[in-house]
């Protein structure tokens, strides 16, 4: 019988930036289309703890793996397993100068080698995806940040990953446009895509993680089914930073 490797597996994780700890043992393993939301105040990890995964930041100790393959090993082709994992920023990083399409065919062709007419029908087909059919060949400043942070999603599915990462991906917008960026993530989370979430939106947590972990001071505080941390924390920091939140 075929044991199924982790997704993303993380042991004794540790992150320091000079003097500053801001991870600090951390122990995470992310099971085939879950969906982990992570809370917990400014400053705490959570994003680091993300970037760690792609080693956009590279750990001060511990390991990563990624669908078995050590992405913190000096021997291990980060781009190669890079290429498994989609993340979502704060901010859209578009390429102001190119359309929509443009900005969704670029790496397809560089880095996937894909033909200019495969580029552009897997592109269209997750412009669709995400409801922004008709904005193909518009620029990104004529876009509302709603429907940026969509084309930024579009752009990373257009990769064919098996995880997304996405980091606070609605904090740099509206309130009225955070809903539709929702959206997309509900229907990837149905659809059984891997997620790791970094989210203040406790209303979307609560609706679609299988997981949440509060992490404070680099250090994964609880953990559990969503209406268990959320609604009943065990851990008095927990339940400090959710009544923050709700006022």
């Amino acid at each position: 019988m075929t044991v199924a490797v982790p997704p993303i597996e993380i042991e004794d994780l540790y992150k320091s930036f000079g003097v500053l700890e801001v991870l600090r043992g951390v122990d995470l393993s992310v099971t085939t289309g879950e969906v982990i939301c992570i809370i917990g105040p400014s400053g705490s990890g959570k994003s680091t703890l993300l970037r760690c995964v792609n080693l956009l930041e590279v750990p001060s100790a511990g390991r990563v793996l990624i669908e078995g393959y050590d992405i913190t090993d000096p021997e291990t082709d980060v781009d190669a397993v890079r290429a498994k994992i989609g993340m979502v920023f704060q901010q859209f990083n578009l390429f102001p100068h190119l359309t929509v399409l443009k900005n969704l065919t670029i790496a397809q062709r560089k880095v996937l080698g894909r033909s200019s007419a495969e580029a552009i029908s897997v592109a269209e087909a997750m412009l669709l995806r995400v409801g922004l059919a008709d904005k193909r060949d518009e620029f990104p400043i004529r876009l509302s940040g709603g429907q940026q942070q969509r084309v930024a999603i579009a752009r990373s599915l257009c990769m064919n990953p098996d995880m997304m990462l996405f980091d606070e991906p609605t904090s740099a917008l509206d309130p009225e446009l955070i809903g539709e960026v929702l959206d997309v993530m509900r229907a990837l989370a149905d659809e059984g895509m891997t997620m790791l979430v970094v989210t203040h939106e406790m209303g979307f947590a609560k609706q679609v993680a299988d997981r949440v972990l509060f992490i404070d001071e680099g250090v994964i505080q609880e953990q559990g089914p969503p209406r268990e941390v959320l609604e009943n924390p065990k851990n008095e920091r927990t339940r400090r930073f959710l009544r923050a939140v709700e006022h």
